[in-house]
């Protein structure tokens, strides 16, 4: 029995964090009338008529897929369709792995709030995430940035040599950032 099916997939990519949907067209949903032809082992086999590439797919039992259609002519891969749609589900997951968290304080934050909030962060750090610490100034809290700084010279003491500063502390307007990272 030959693979060779006229379905149209829609799959769910990220593009920056946002998701968008591609459709991938496979096997007789190709519209170009010749295609640069990939094997699936990644050998060239050159640009031929879109009937002698299926013909191609449908004797490796396998589907043709375009793989990138904007191009001229379009390049298409024969392949199994199945175990692309994982490997590109696959990928989507593993690039979810690092997420940024925050942690918010003021200048005027005692010890033993900075102590739990420095422990939070470890606690992000060590669990794989990067974490942004931010600081907000309000009012007369403004004219005191070294304030602030100190805060931070005092997180930075704490965490040693454990994590990777990504963005050393730095004053930006009402507020001050710093960007630690997991080793």
């Amino acid at each position: 029995m030959s693979r060779i099916s006229s379905t149209y997939w829609p799959c769910r990519l990220t593009n920056g964090g946002d998701f968008i949907t591609k459709n991938i067209r496979i096997n007789t949903k190709i519209r170009a009338s010749e295609v640069r032809l990939v094997d699936a082992d990644g050998k060239q086999l050159g640009v031929m008529p879109i009937r002698a590439a299926l013909q191609a797919a449908a004797e490796r039992d396998l589907d043709l897929v375009e793989v990138s259609p904007n191009s001229k002519p379009p390049v298409c891969k024969i392949l199994d369709f199945g175990k692309y749609k994982y490997q590109m589900s696959k990928r989507q997951a593993a690039g979810k792995g690092q997420e940024m968290k925050e942690i918010k304080m003021r200048p005027r934050i005692g010890q033993h709030d900075l102590d739990r909030k420095v422990r939070n962060m470890m606690k992000f750090l060590d669990e794989g995430h990067k974490t942004k610490v931010s600081m907000f100034f309000r009012g007369r809290e403004r004219g005191r940035p070294d304030l602030g700084m100190a805060v931070f010279t005092q997180i930075v003491e704490t965490i040693g040599d454990k994590y990777n500063i990504v963005a050393r502390p730095k004053h930006e307007g009402n507020n001050i950032t710093m960007v630690v990272a997991p080793k």
